[in-house]
């Protein structure tokens, strides 16, 4: 493991900077200190994210989005003690300190633990026909189609396998025959693979009532069809800190009107905007979702991923946004599809 010392960062440094070294280091925590060593706070993937969801510019200084009062421990006791600690609070860092609060060292998850297999389940819907990829898709299903030198399901299966996810459920329909000879159990990819088996178009939620059993811990469901370098494990912590019944993967979208754009009181005109870019946030088809979230889906009916969070927040369930900054491709289309081969050597092969 790389040393401590490489994730102290201070005040004044920008959300950028700090994303950047969040990114390069396997550490995923930056600590913020004074020149004197004093610990001010410490810096997550989660908190960036909040920020960026807040609207904060990225050259705003980290202290704009570092947790102010982090957890910490005074510096002389037993290592047992502050790992009995980490493990009670669900900590994978803990900052030790001196009695007048200057940071001595950051304790962290031992590597070993981190790299165990994880059982939160990964629902893969991989059932659609693929209409706007015809020809493409005549022949073959959408997820079997090759990006790079594989099928874009095994490089998303790779993915969360690199994180410890290992168990998987994909959903299938249209040409599930190839889809399930390819990949049978998963044994050769080192994971385990089960199948549900849509007999009619159930929608990104519905076909999660087919699921035999519940699943135990928060689970992802992701479309089938894209190619994205997000963390997962940074997802599912963001999802179990906020204490979400689901998490929605958003990524913010521009779109330009092609005109100017006026404002009026009553006959008065008061500004023309020309052609201004609006930027909003939109669904991009990866989720975690709670087990709970499954006694909202109704059995064997279309019933899409959206309509399933409407309906937990009218339930006033905790539903929350994670911004993708990563990146993320749909290939719904011919030209996706050309693009996803043309980033795949400089983006998947690490």
């Amino acid at each position: 493991m790389k040393s401590w010392k490489e994730v102290l960062v201070s005040p004044e440094t920008t959300i950028l900077q700090a994303m950047k070294l969040i990114d390069k280091t396997t550490m995923q925590f930056a600590a913020v200190v004074d020149d004197e060593m004093h610990l001010q706070g410490t810096v997550t993937d989660g908190d960036i994210r909040r920020g960026i969801l807040k609207g904060l510019p990225l050259e705003s200084p980290i202290s704009d989005v570092m947790n102010s009062a982090p957890y910490s421990e005074q510096e002389g006791k037993k290592y047992i003690h502050y790992k009995k600690r980490m493990r009670e609070r669900k900590l994978k860092q803990l900052p030790i300190v001196s009695s007048d609060n200057i940071l001595q060292r950051i304790l962290f998850s031992d590597e070993l633990e981190l790299a165990i297999k994880k059982e939160n389940k990964v629902v893969l819907m991989v059932g659609g026909i693929g209409t706007r990829l015809r020809p493409l898709t005549e022949t073959i299903p959408k997820p079997m189609l090759n990006v790079g030198n594989k099928p874009i399901l095994e490089t998303i299966i790779e993915s969360f396998k690199s994180y410890g996810y290992t168990n998987f459920i994909l959903s299938v329909n249209y040409k599930k025959d190839m889809i399930m000879d390819y990949f049978q159990d998963g044994a050769h990819l080192g994971v385990n693979i089960d199948y549900i088996e849509e007999t009619k178009r159930l929608g990104t939620a519905g076909a999660l009532s087919l699921l035999s059993e519940k699943p135990t811990e928060p689970f992802f469901v992701m479309n089938g069809d894209l190619l994205t370098k997000i963390n997962f494990e940074q997802l599912l912590d963001f999802h179990n800190e906020t204490d979400s019944a689901a998490t929605m993967c958003v990524r913010e979208y521009e779109y330009q009107i092609p005109y100017g754009v006026i404002e009026t009181e009553n006959h008065q005109l008061l500004s023309i905007v020309e052609k201004p870019v609006h930027k909003s946030f939109v669904n991009a088809g990866i989720y975690v979702l709670n087990p709970d979230a499954l006694d909202q889906i109704p059995k064997g009916e279309f019933y899409d991923m959206p309509e399933l969070y409407k309906k937990l927040m009218i339930e006033k369930e905790k539903v929350s946004a994670f911004p993708l900054r990563e990146y993320w491709l749909d290939i719904g289309r011919l030209d996706d599809y050309e693009k996803a081969n043309g980033d795949y050597k400089e983006t998947f092969n690490d």
